[in-house]
């Protein structure tokens, strides 16, 4: 019996064993299929969450739902959440042309929505009538109002019982979102007595009527020599999709002046002639380089501004004070996002945006004084600037020659801009911007660092040793030459005088190279000014000389004016105020403001005792009947003043180069109206020297103060 019963214990294991594995077996299919169904409902689950993201458990979600889209510029999906009865009104098509070009062309950005209250249900909870308030950015600056919309509840989702409305409350179905633009100005720039530089005024826009036009080859062809354009541009432009017979064809703008033009343009029949407000230039080519001139933006620098409120009917300057004031004299237009019904009558705007006109500047200039150096310098490479040495105040900035900004806005033609580039004299080379080899001019400035430094007794005789001189027989074949012997006392004063290029070569090499820096840097040089407009830093060395003068003869060379000294005519003028301000360089400003204090750009470079000797040498060139500025004497105006030739050439024995042309001059204390001019003449060795530039410079001087 135990073994009986032994056994069927074993045979009940065994069966308990089969029902385990069954077990298991069961539960792993069961395991497995509720894995599935969590995945399926997992699955389902994000569905559901995206399907109620996009028409909401609720009205209300489904409104914020539907604002989030707008947003996202997701049209298909907003169509998605309309009602049916919606959609059999509107193709998925119109609805997202729609709305494109309304929330798009007005810029709607950032649009929420707040339920203003709880739902309104009807017919059994299946509709909902919502009220909220609706806030969006755009391009006229805020929208806000408030709404009400039907919501339908359709399989379970609410859905959006969607018309034009929906939009703005006020906009029907045959009604427009309208945007009009509210053309704000550009600033206008004056100088200092009112008169305007740059700025709004009239030109005349000349076209053609077709119809009116008897023989259209022989037209053409006339109108293209008179305008300067391409036959085959006038054609197109009067073969045009829109021109009828009737049609105004626009084809140029020429000047208000130019009557000439003007008087030829009425021959041709069908030439029509009309004013247009434009930006003009009233100096036109004589204060080119000064103002600069606008054009059309790019698309470049459409990206380089985005943000900034340009778009692409938009002007930008280009160069001189129109591009470095653009912050200021850039304009904002306005703009107002209007409902107008079928007929174009206003419903209402929903958004205003004011314009706002660009700032007017005033500048320093006197109209009258650029004018005048302008007419002194234009039939030359040149440059002329002048200044209140007292104040720092520019009276004029003159690069000649010139170009007329006009042209800019009037149009251009390749066969002009072509001229413009490759004319040999450079007329688009803003050369007041530059830096150039000073010549005699800058033996003030030795004179000045010599006595200051103590190394230079301007009452010593440093003895006379002819017209050619080298310190030793180390220089080889250099030597250092003067055109005028003046006898044996050999000063500061008379070297001044006679303009003697080995005294100042001898005295710079006794101040030193390392002194000569230094008082360099003091100076302002390798040192960009606080200016409007660009003005190259001045330099004594070249690129790759570490900041030092490198040899002996360059040293000498610097003491009159040469070696490798650039120097910018502006900072001449100001290191030249510091004969009449006791040492001080006079800061140059070009903006004119209410309350404007002299600012010293650098204070007490030199003593005033060192200022008065090295003026006192200054008169002379000018007082004296011998000095090389004597012709610049004007009765009763007392200047000090200093010539000044560059020699610009590959050997000091070639005959070959050019010969830059100085003269600056400044009135000494007690004048009314201070002044003080420079000027610069590329070349003057055809004109005989530096004189050429002198007599130019003085009748600058002369008619400044009516002489």
């Amino acid at each position: 019996m135990a073994k009986q019963r032994g056994k069927k214990r074993a045979g009940n294991r065994k069966a308990v064993d089969k029902r385990a594995i069954g077990r298991h077996e069961r539960n792993k299919k069961i395991w497995g299929a509720v894995i599935c169904i969590a995945a399926v409902l997992l699955i389902t689950g994000i569905g559901c969450a995206a399907f109620f993201l996009k028409s909401g458990k609720t009205p209300e979600e489904t409104l914020v739902a539907y604002g989030e889209l707008v947003n996202q510029r997701k049209y298909d999906r907003m169509y998605e959440m309309l009602s049916e009865q919606a959609r059999e009104r509107i193709s998925e098509e119109e609805f997202t042309e729609r709305n494109q070009k309304i929330y798009e062309g007005i810029e709607a950005e950032n649009l929420t929505v707040q339920c203003e209250e709880e739902p309104v249900f009807e017919k059994g909870k299946k509709e909902a009538e919502l009220s909220y308030t609706c806030e969006m950015e755009s391009m006229a600056g805020k929208i806000s109002f408030v709404n009400k919309s039907t919501f339908v509840k359709e399989r379970g989702d609410w859905k959006i019982n969607w018309d034009s409305t929906f939009i703005f409350p006020m906009l029907k179905e045959d009604y427009r979102v309208q945007i009009n633009t509210r053309p704000a100005v550009r600033g206008n720039i004056y100088d200092r007595n009112g008169v305007m530089l740059a700025g709004q005024g009239t030109a005349t826009e000349v076209g053609v009527v077709t119809g009116k036009m008897e023989n259209r080859d022989v037209a053409v062809e006339q109108l293209a020599q008179i305008l300067d354009m391409d036959a085959d541009t006038i054609r197109t432009k009067m073969e045009a999709d829109y021109v009828q017979d009737d049609t105004f064809v626009p084809l140029k703008m020429i000047a208000k002046t130019d009557t000439a033009k003007e008087e030829a343009l009425l021959q041709i029949p069908g030439v029509l002639l009309n004013d247009a407000e434009t930006r003009v230039y009233p100096l036109g080519a004589a204060a080119g380089h000064l103002t600069g001139y606008v054009q059309s933006v790019t698309a470049e620098d459409l990206e380089k501004l985005e943000g900034k409120d340009y778009h692409a009917n938009s002007l930008i300057g280009k160069a001189g004070l129109e591009m470095a004031l653009e912050e200021t004299l850039h304009e904002h237009d306005g703009y107002s996002i209007d409902i107008v019904n079928a007929d174009g009558i206003l419903i209402e705007t929903m958004a205003l945006k004011p314009e706002e006109n660009g700032k007017d500047v005033y500048t320093t200039i006197d109209a009258g004084v650029q004018q005048s150096a302008y007419e002194q310098f234009a039939a030359d490479p040149a440059v002329a600037a002048a200044m209140d040495p007292t104040t720092g105040k520019m009276l004029a900035l003159v690069s000649t020659p010139g170009y007329d900004p006009n042209e800019f806005i009037m149009g251009l033609s390749d066969a002009r801009w072509k001229n413009l580039n490759e004319d040999p004299n450079k007329p688009l080379m803003n050369r007041f911007e530059t830096t150039w080899v000073p010549g005699s001019t800058f033996k003030a400035i030795t004179a000045a660092i010599g006595v200051e430094s103590g190394k230079l007794d301007p009452n010593a005789n440093f003895g006379d040793v002819g017209l050619s001189w080298q310190k030793d027989a180390g220089w080889g074949d250099y030597y250092v030459t003067t055109l005028t012997p003046y006898g044996s006392e050999v000063n500061l004063t008379n070297a001044m005088t006679y303009s003697d290029n080995i005294y100042f070569a001898r005295a710079s090499l006794e101040i030193g190279a390392k002194t000569q820096v230094e008082w360099f840097r003091k100076m302002g040089f390798k040192e960009e000014m606080d200016f409007p407009v660009y003005l190259g830093a001045s330099s004594y060395d070249s690129d790759d000389s570490d900041g030092e003068i490198a040899s002996e003869i360059q040293l000498a060379d610097t003491g009159y004016g040469q070696g490798e000294l650039l120097v910018n005519p502006v900072h001449l003028l100001s290191m030249y105020s510091m004969f009449v301000n006791g040492g001080n360089m006079i800061l140059p400003v070009l903006i004119q403001e209410e309350e404007q204090t002299p600012q010293y750009w650098k204070e007490q470079v030199i003593s005033p005792q060192t200022a008065e000797i090295v003026k006192q040498g200054l008169i002379q060139v000018i007082e004296n009947p011998a000095g090389t500025g004597a012709s610049a004497k004007i009765e009763g105006i007392p200047m000090l003043g200093k010539t000044g030739t560059a020699e610009i050439k590959e050997a000091q024995d070639s005959t070959e180069g050019v010969e830059r042309g100085w003269f600056i001059c400044e009135t000494l204390e007690g004048v009314e109206r201070p002044l003080a001019v420079v000027g610069m003449v590329e070349d003057v060795k055809p004109h005989g020297g530096s004189g050429y530039v002198t007599a130019k410079v003085r009748a600058i001087v002369e008619q400044y103060y009516g002489k």
